[in-house]
């Protein structure tokens, strides 16, 4: 990996600093090196002190949360977070990728999970720096019991530790391999069939990467491209304001139910329940959200009114299907939060 250093005296992983001097893991090891002092990546750093805590036993301090206690000389377990949402937005996954280098120098051949929050949003960035042949339904399966009981039995899949390079651009960052993976601009990640942000193959004679903002099937702007190397050639743009006549406009309590069956079908099995009774008694409406397609806001969600606009012409069943789908994983993301915050209250003894 690309400016990765070592300790001279102890051998141990020092930090990693990218092509542009940006500097995204810096670790403090012990005189004796068998212990670590902190981690620090974008966003937070880790106390490798080792405190109690009375949910998830040895824990260690993480920003104004806690982690599952690590051994980070060869770390061999995926750590769980009490309350990721009090980490800044990206800090769990760039933590989840200084385990995977950790455990790779260590020859360590596979991690599991042994906590009570297998949630779709960890899944996603799991798959960021492991490699697994699991699927997110295998992962996800009983998490509201896991949450509920604060379950520390691994889970039987394994991911395989598979470090992503973090290069710095204007406004975000771009996780390397080959080429670029993910490119995260204005805290919006645009990925390979991203919705709406999406990663596009530039295709020939270009080598690099575009990140788009698409609804229904037409690109709504583009705000960057990026050579092969992960470097910003052209942008990063502003997305354009969308002027749609609905934005400011609710959603009528019977189309909140009937989206509600239709997000229901969409979520992980376990958190269907939870997901349809949250968006049938939420308020919801239409508003521009600029490169996102949906968003969790004060008392309820928002949909992006571009949506209205590209989809509505082929039919409401059309427009109910992609609002549906653009809701999914911000209320499946609601619901597992609600569980994480309601499980200390059913297990933190009197």
């Amino acid at each position: 990996m690309h400016g990765t250093r070592y300790d001279r005296v102890s051998g141990r992983l020092a930090g990693v600093t990218d092509r542009t001097g940006a500097c995204h893991i810096r670790l403090r090891w012990t005189a004796s090196a068998d212990r670590l002092v902190s981690l620090q990546v974008d966003g937070a750093i880790v106390d490798g002190a080792v405190i109690r805590d009375p949910l998830l036993g040895d824990v260690h301090p993480v920003g104004e949360t806690v982690m599952t206690a690590l051994d980070w000389v060869r770390p061999a377990e995926i750590p769980a977070i009490l309350a990721p949402g009090r980490l800044p937005p990206g800090a769990g996954a760039a933590i989840l990728n200084a385990i995977a280098l950790l455990a790779s120098d260590a020859g360590v051949s596979a991690l599991r999970y042994a906590g009570p929050y297998p949630t779709p949003a960890l899944w996603r960035s799991l798959a960021r720096s492991f490699r697994t042949d699991a699927d997110e339904a295998a992962f996800t399966a009983g998490a509201l019991d896991r949450a509920i009981r604060v379950a520390r039995d691994p889970i039987a899949i394994d991911f395989v530790p598979a470090p992503h390079e973090r290069l710095a651009i204007p406004g975000g960052f771009v996780e390397l391999r080959e080429r670029a993976e993910r490119v995260v601009i204005d805290g919006v990640g645009y990925e390979p069939g991203g919705s709406p942000a999406r990663l596009i193959d530039a295709g020939p004679p270009d080598t690099g990467t575009r990140c788009e903002v698409w609804f229904g099937d037409a690109c709504h702007a583009r705000i960057a491209t990026l050579s092969a190397d992960g470097s910003v050639v052209d942008g990063p743009h502003p997305v354009p304001p969308c002027t749609s006549p609905v934005i400011g406009r609710a959603f009528p309590a019977a189309l909140r139910e009937a989206l509600a069956e239709l997000i229901a079908d969409a979520v992980p099995a376990p958190l269907a329940a939870d997901a349809r009774a949250l968006c049938a008694g939420s308020a919801l409406g239409w508003a521009d959200l600029g490169a996102r397609a949906a968003a969790e806001r004060a008392g309820g969600f928002a949909v992006h009114a571009a949506l209205w606009d590209r989809i509505a012409p082929l039919g409401l069943a059309r427009v109910a299907l992609a609002i549906a789908e653009a809701l999914a994983p911000v209320v499946a993301a609601a619901v597992a939060r609600r569980a994480a915050a309601i499980a200390p209250a059913v297990t933190r003894p009197a």
